[in-house]
């Protein structure tokens, strides 16, 4: 009968051991999950922000209208919307185009003057200033253009007629 206390001491040893393994192992285990979790939150992370869009300098194109009796200069970024356009000449006095962009063919007649020998193609160096707005901002931009023009023959009536061939940076 000596026996029997040691055996049961060994067997209840053998059981405390036991739940005390299972109860490190759930300590082990959440420590494993608060660590996991502290660091995926971590460090704060920057919030979203809309993003924002750098300024892009105003560009024109020109499209020739009415077999070159006119041409409508437009920005070519279609997030420029024009306010107003003004055609600069060296010597000349200036050519407001306005907010529609369309500039005739006697405006730069006057500009050029007349043909003088022989009608033949020639371009006009000008300067062409816009008030624009861009994302809700008035601004102001431009650049040096050539604005390509030829000659035509007026007929038994007429004398020599300006018609636009197109527009240039330059």
């Amino acid at each position: 009968m000596v026996d029997s206390p040691s055996n049961d001491s060994k067997v209840r040893r053998r059981w405390i051991g036991f739940g005390e393994t299972i109860g490190l192992a759930a300590v082990i285990i959440s420590a494993l999950g608060l660590w996991n979790s502290w660091r995926s939150d971590g460090p704060e992370k920057p919030s979203p922000q809309a993003e924002t869009q750098a300024a892009i300098p105003i560009a024109f194109r020109g499209k020739i209208e009415a077999d070159g009796k006119a041409m409508t200069i437009s920005p070519v970024e279609p997030g420029h919307s024009l306010e107003s356009l003004t055609l600069n000449v060296a010597g000349k006095p200036a050519v407001s185009i306005g907010s529609d962009g369309r500039l005739t063919a006697s405006d730069v007649q006057r500009l050029v003057g007349e043909p003088g020998k022989g009608p033949k193609p020639g371009s006009l160096s000008a300067r062409i200033e816009a008030r624009y707005i861009e994302a809700g901002t008035l601004k102001r931009g431009g650049g040096r253009y050539r604005i390509s023009y030829r000659w035509e023959d007026g007929g038994l009536f007429g004398g020599d007629k300006l018609r636009l061939k197109g527009l240039s940076l330059g």
